[in-house]
């Protein structure tokens, strides 16, 4: 045990955590320079498009340190979006100690001090490392300030390095050796395992990747699930280094895998604790604490036939990706299907395409919402995140809305663009403070239903990039909702209802109803596209019909023939609008999603 070091890196979003973990395996000679490619631990093909980390990997690296020991050492590699920080949360509590990445020519930003905060939180050992020093814009004096007063951390000890040239890496596993302490545990005593993470194998069952806390797990033991008390025989166990390498004992202090032909997937949970049948622990290991979705969205098969697939996929990707919390749900519209929570926009896109490569679904994606506190006439309060269940308007007292605290930090030049963009959002700017001559942090507080729609993508691109966004949970607020309702050929279509501040109803309905118009295809009647707040119109787009000339046969004659074919063809056409449905294409539902550009 005294040769095992656990550690993480953890990061704001782009300052080189894959990259670095890239480099750490070449230089343990993990994997062969013909089988080596970039992002090694992205194994999704959505990470290596938009070259972000989602899902946090781990893997096992045998170093030989200067004192001619052999250690091994698990590392996790973590994503930096602050959509994904439950993954980060859970990475860390099977760690010992982390990695603390900063930018060297952008510096701390928000998700460095959320990320560090997560990390003090487990108690880790820290080793902060500037990363990116060849870069011309590097500012590591800069950069070593930051870490002194916005961190709290010794920049003495901070390891200069450039994961992309290969400088600085085998001081950082050093480093990691000598600073970082070596697990804690009795592999004698009663088993205890962590689960922090799952994925689902179509022949081997569910794969259990889990931290050893105490005691030994073998091949053949009898485990049991503390939460469900669920029994199973163990097939495999073993280690990641990259491919998965099978061993014959794991003990206390060390990560790795189980197989053991674990079929019912609900059965496995992430937090739970393994314990062996014939000689159980004590009591359940704290766990993770449970995730507080903050987007809602309602997830549907475009064909009903899909929908037993769409449960087994939402149960194996529930393995996954623990943040995701669902339930059935079902729409006159669109049958049956879930009401999901996200951690953000960034994750339920994610997700959604997940479903799609991975499991070859098509799905229809609801307008994202919020949920918001309901005050009835009767005194009565209740939480809706859904806008078909928003009551009368005549029976509400009072409604309230989520606010959060946005801590948005920029070079100073970009200030009044920033104000600008949050105060359109009815934010309220309530300090701002330099961390240097030219950076900035500014508070805001802002309603989580203005964020969640297009805010992150509208402050990256008044930033041109620069602009960091990390925030927190406030209260609950008076707000004024409307619920806008999208009628086509005057039938409400729920999946594109959407609860929204009555100052941004009409801006609301005039953008749904303006896609509509050029997403639905024209049929041989007219289409009426409506924006309403309950009886009352506020925005209105007309699909013109296909249009035959009935009069092209006429050539001359009395104009009470052309007439006559007229009137016949109007007669036709209104028979044809009683009976005739309108079918809205998939690509509709997600045009309104997306924002205005």
């Amino acid at each position: 045990m005294r040769n095992i070091r656990n550690f993480s890196i953890i990061a704001h979003i782009d300052h080189g955590k894959s990259t670095l973990a890239d480099r750490l395996i070449q230089t343990t000679d993990l994997v062969s320079a013909r089988d080596f490619k970039n992002q090694m631990l992205d194994t999704m093909d959505i990470e290596r498009e938009r070259g972000i980390t989602i899902k946090s990997q781990t893997v096992c690296l045998p170093y030989k340190a200067n004192d001619g020991q052999l250690y091994y050492l698990n590392l996790i590699d973590t994503p930096g979006h602050v959509d994904f920080s439950y993954e980060v949360s859970r990475a860390l509590a099977s760690c010992e100690g982390a990695l603390l990445l900063v930018d060297a020519s952008q510096g701390v930003e928000a998700q460095t001090i959320a990320n560090l905060y997560l990390a003090v939180d487990h108690d880790l050992e820290i080793i902060p490392v500037i990363n990116k020093i060849d870069l011309p814009s590097a500012e590591i004096e800069m950069v070593r300030e930051q870490i002194e007063e916005d961190l709290g951390l010794d920049s003495e000890a901070a390891i200069l390095c450039s994961a992309k040239e290969g400088i600085g890496i085998d001081e950082i596993l050093e480093t990691v050796v000598k600073h970082l302490p070596p697990p804690k545990g009795d592999p004698d005593a009663p088993l205890e395992a962590l689960i922090f993470d799952s994925h689902y194998d179509p022949y081997r069952g569910t794969i259990i990747h889990f931290r050893v806390m105490q005691g030994t797990i073998r091949t053949g033991d009898e485990i049991m699930f503390m939460s469900n008390k669920a029994r199973y025989f163990v097939e495999e166990i073993g280690i990641f280094q990259i491919v998965r390498v099978p061993k014959k004992v794991l003990s206390a202090g060390e990560v790795g895998y189980v197989i053991a032909g674990i079929k019912t997937v609900s059965d496995t949970k992430c937090g739970d604790t393994i314990t062996l049948k014939k000689n159980p622990c004590a009591k359940q290991l704290p766990g993770f604490k449970e995730t507080q979705p903050v987007v809602f969205s309602s997830i549907y098969p475009v064909s009903s036939d899909d929908y037993p697939e769409l449960v087994l996929a939402m149960e194996k990707l529930k393995l996954n990706d623990a943040s995701l919390v669902f339930q059935k749900d079902s729409s006159a519209a669109l049958g049956f299907g879930f009401r999901c929570g996200f951690l953000g926009l960034l994750h339920l896109e994610v997700i959604q395409e997940r479903l799609e490569r991975e499991y070859g679904l098509s799905l229809i994606i609801t307008a994202p919402s919020v949920e918001y506190e309901i005050e009835m006439n009767d005194g009565t309060h209740m939480m809706i995140d859904n806008p078909a269940l928003y009551p009368e308007p005549t029976k509400i007292a009072n409604t309230k809305e989520p606010y959060i605290k946005a801590s948005i930090i920029i070079p100073d030049k970009y200030m009044g663009q920033v104000m600008n963009l949050a105060l359109e959002r009815r934010g309220i700017n309530t300090d701002y403070q330099y961390f240097s001559s030219n950076r900035m942090e500014m508070i805001f507080e802002l309603p989580l239903a203005e964020v969640v729609y297009d805010f992150y993508d509208k402050l990256k691109t008044v930033t041109q990039g620069y602009g960091s966004f990390d925030y927190d949970m406030l209260d609950y607020r008076d707000s004024e909702l409307v619920r806008v309702d999208i009628l086509v050929n005057g039938d409400r279509v729920d999946a594109l209802s959407q609860l929204v501040h009555k100052d941004k109803a009409v801006q609301r309905a005039k953008f749904a109803t303006e896609k509509l118009k050029d997403e639905i295809p024209r049929q041989m009647f007219k289409i009426a596209l409506q924006g309403a707040i309950g009886a009352q119109v506020i925005a209105r787009k007309t699909i013109n019909a296909y249009r035959k000339d009935v009069t092209a046969k006429c050539y001359g004659g009395d104009i009470s023939r052309k007439r006559k074919l007229l009137e016949k063809q109007k007669k036709g056409k209104k028979r044809m609008k009683m009976v005739g449905e309108v079918m809205i294409p998939q690509s509709a539902f997600l045009a309104v999603l997306k924002s205005k550009d």
